[in-house]
């Protein structure tokens, strides 16, 4: 049965710092996995481009993980007669900048609306869409700049927060930390209401300037885990890292778009293409029917009656 819910938020995470560092070409960004040439990106040398994604991708708060792991633990989908499989999402849009024009994080709203769009698209099969509720603006040099987990970051959300536990809220800013975005896990909320939500670089919107990962797909990935979704590669091999049966395991985070990778062979090829993997926003195009019912449960358990 499907409900129509007017409300809003989100997760995902890597934030790249672009005011004023150029950024790798999108031949770097798409090495296959294994290159253990040292990686260059924004100024900094990393030992290869592995050792890149793994710490800056998504930056999850391993608190945050490891409590939606121990009430995965427990979980039972919320016995309330009604159980949502859809809905329209509100989305209140914070953008944090350092001043005025698009370097300085001052976003437009073409962007915002792209973002918007590219959302519904990527979640229009699993019959979840996004409704732009509100957009504010706020100067904060300390803001723009926050890290994961900082104090930063935690007065910004208890200043803009907006809504209930359906409700997304995104952030953009030039997160600290090499980051693209981070996000929370519906099973946080409770706990924790303030923090709820998704953060991204506001370079990795449509349009922006983060290639290859600028056509929004970061926020497609940190709604995602503001779902309720693990990463496709949780868990390595062992095939249940994801707590999702029909995605299948993989060893590592895929990066570029290397095709007919397999990394886990009695599992199959990898997922490359889901959006819950690392590769490039290019490359991304898709939730598996176990993810799309693993989100409804999780929004239904932890949102809907919140």
């Amino acid at each position: 049965m499907k409900i129509s819910l007017n409300t809003a938020f989100l997760s995902l995470v890597v934030a790249w710092s672009t005011a004023s560092i150029p950024l790798a070409s999108a031949e770097e960004a798409s090495r296959v996995a294994g290159d253990a040439r040292p990686f260059h990106f924004n100024g900094k040398v990393y030992e290869n481009q592995q050792t890149f994604v793994d710490h800056f991708r998504c930056g999850v708060r391993r608190q945050d993980e490891m409590r939606a792991r121990e009430m995965d633990a427990l979980f039972r989908p919320a016995d309330i007669g009604i159980a949502a499989t859809g809905g329209s999402i509100n989305v209140y849009f914070h953008v944090i900048r350092r001043g005025t024009g698009v370097a300085n994080g001052d976003i437009p709203t073409s962007q915002i609306n792209s973002q918007i769009s590219v959302l519904n698209a990527a979640y229009a099969p699993t019959g979840w869409s996004f409704r732009l509720a509100a957009v504010d603006r706020t100067t904060n040099t300390s803001w723009f700049t926050m890290g994961i987990g900082t104090t930063a970051e935690r007065q910004a959300k208890a200043a803009l927060r907006r809504g209930g536990a359906r409700d997304l809220n995104i952030y953009t800013a030039n997160l600290g930390g090499g980051l693209l975005g981070w996000a929370t896990f519906p099973s946080s909320y409770a706990s924790n209401p303030t923090d709820d939500g998704v953060v991204i670089l506001f370079s990795s919107v449509p349009g922006g300037t983060a290639s290859p990962y600028n056509l929004g797909d970061t926020g497609t990935h940190e709604v995602g885990h503001w779902m309720g979704l693990f990463h496709t590669f949780q868990g390595g091999c062992s095939g249940s890292g994801d707590s999702v049966a029909d995605t299948p395991a993989e060893r590592s985070p895929a990066f570029g778009c290397p095709t007919g990778r397999n990394t886990c062979p009695a599992a199959g090829a990898d997922p490359i293409r889901n959006f819950m993997d690392y590769t490039d926003d290019s490359c991304m195009n898709t939730f598996s029917a176990g993810q799309d019912t693993r989100m409804d449960a999780q929004y239904t358990t932890y949102r809907l009656n919140r």
